[in-house]
């Protein structure tokens, strides 16, 4: 294991099973036992440690841990007080930081981290890590903007390190049926996308609640909290999940479940960056005349178009569109006007279209994929609506782990569904549609004194070189302004 030295005691053992195989016909030793060129016998257990202990971070390192087969040896958490006391009681042998920073610094024995914190923390936390040699697993999105992800990407590639982005549909088996139905030409030529979610279903779209120092939980590191952030006094209802809806720590409905949608069409039609975005966002009324403007937080609803290149599986450019709030596409005259769309209640969905018939799906996360082909010709063909897992989130964090023991560049490592190679460039996509967002929201005085819009138009996007080539201020949401000591 990379950084400790191996006990007399294992080294001994191993010789002895490998001996014992060669000498010996009837014992037969497993090939996943004998290990190999750049393989970490199961007698060694990984050193993980969970950057975000509490709620999908206690799945995290508890589906990391592999029921005990790898060892915890810290938990790093601004607050214990919480949901993340389930981690504490599951490993109580683990040492506990509310510094990521420090517990990197001291536990220099891990090997592989867990990152599960608000959005706007997976970039530098993950930085920090890999810049140590840490293999990471990192939740969705990968990062809180573009530039972070093409540094996280490039960095994984230069550092050899093993990664695993947090969408864990990406592992569901069933997309290998989706994508069989495209590699077949099944729907013939593809042109069109649809997406939609009903999220935010957490607040959002409105002004932030003022700072109340009084309301701060004591047991709550604040600002280990705002991490990367602006310094700000506490303000109530953005821990430990009020956050999302804010751009300074979240990154709205689509850093919460596009990395779980557009995954789909990206991942079975061979997508690359975006050619272009444009978004519109739906407007609240809480005066006669004068929309709210709160271009801090994520609107209450968008919709949004990204345009792709042909590639060689789509074989046509593809159009994509995404709608949140709540807001479907029309049902399909082909799919039966009392079946849902997409998953159950059609409340998330994708419609992959092609001119001769069409594939629907639901969200991909732990939800049923339930993926759908119906045909002009009247053919039809159904995946399960309920699937049967033979191990958590699709042993997707599993699968991670044991990438990370078999190395760099292993079977296993370039058997990952969402190395950063894949999810890096389908993060940025996603962030792509946050950009277009945050554009749409931007305001200048025009020569009478009046404020206008004046970003309100398609957004040209050079992909290779993360910019925006026909508005510069749209520019400024590639990345972010760090506080010192949080940069990536």
């Amino acid at each position: 294991m990379k950084g400790k030295k191996k006990k007399p005691s294992i080294t001994s053992r191993r010789s002895f099973i490998k001996t014992g195989a060669i000498a010996s016909s009837i014992f037969i030793v497993p090939r996943h036992v004998l290990g190999g060129v750049g393989y970490t016998s199961p007698s060694d257990q990984l050193n993980l440690a969970a950057i975000g202990a509490g709620g999908k971070g206690s799945s995290d390192i508890r589906n990391a841990s592999v029921n005990g087969r790898e060892r915890v040896t810290a938990l790093c958490d601004v607050d214990f007080s919480g949901s993340a006391k389930k981690s504490v009681e599951r490993f109580p042998n683990a040492k506990l930081y509310a510094d990521y920073r420090v517990m990197l610094e001291k536990e220099k024995d891990i090997d592989a981290v867990t990152i599960s914190t608000p959005d706007h923390v997976h970039g530098p936390a993950a930085h920090y890590a890999m810049q140590r040699g840490k293999h990471v697993y990192v939740q969705k999105p990968m990062t809180h903007n573009i530039r972070e992800a093409r540094i996280l990407t490039e960095m994984a590639r230069e550092r050899k390190i093993v990664t695993q982005m947090g969408n864990q549909g990406g592992s569901n088996p069933l997309l290998n049926m989706v994508q069989k139905w495209i590699d077949d030409d099944r729907l013939g030529k593809i042109s069109k996308v649809q997406i939609w979610t009903n999220r935010p279903v957490w607040p959002q779209g409105f002004a932030m609640q003022p700072s109340d120092e009084s309301k701060k939980p004591s047991a709550l590191n604040w600002d280990l909290w705002l991490g990367p952030s602006p310094q700000i006094p506490y303000t109530p209802n953005l821990h430990p999940f009020g956050w999302r809806g804010w751009w300074d720590y979240g990154t709205g409905a689509l850093g919460d479940v596009g990395c779980h949608l557009i995954d789909i069409p990206f991942r079975t039609l061979g997508l690359k960056y975006p050619t272009d975005a444009e978004s519109s966002v739906g407007s609240v009324y809480t005066k006669m005349w004068n929309a709210d403007y709160h271009p801090e937080g994520c609107p209450a609803s968008s919709f949004t178009t990204l345009h792709f290149a042909e590639t060689k599986k789509s074989k046509s450019p593809i159009e994509m569109t995404w709608n949140d709030g709540g807001i479907r596409p029309a049902h399909p005259e082909i799919i039966p006007a009392d079946s849902d769309i997409g998953g159950k209640n059609s409340l998330n969905g994708v419609l992959i279209i092609g001119d001769k018939g069409l594939i629907s799906t639901n969200i991909n996360d732990s939800s049923p994929l339930m993926p759908k082909l119906y045909l002009y010709d009247g053919t039809t063909e159904f995946g399960p609506e309920v699937e049967s897992n033979d191990e958590p989130e699709y042993g997707h964090q599993r699968r991670w782990v044991d990438a990370c023991k078999a190395g760099f560049n292993s079977t296993e490592h370039l058997g990952l569904t969402s190395s950063f190679d894949y999810a890096g460039p389908m993060t940025e996509t996603v962030l792509m549609g946050n950009l277009a967002i945050r554009s749409y929201l931007l305001k200048k005085e025009n020569s009478k004194g009046k404020m206008d819009f004046f970003a309100r138009k398609k957004l040209l996007w050079d992909g290779e070189n993360m910019r925006i080539t026909n508005l510069e201020a749209a520019n400024q949401f590639v990345g972010r302004n760090y506080r010192k000591g949080w940069e990536v």
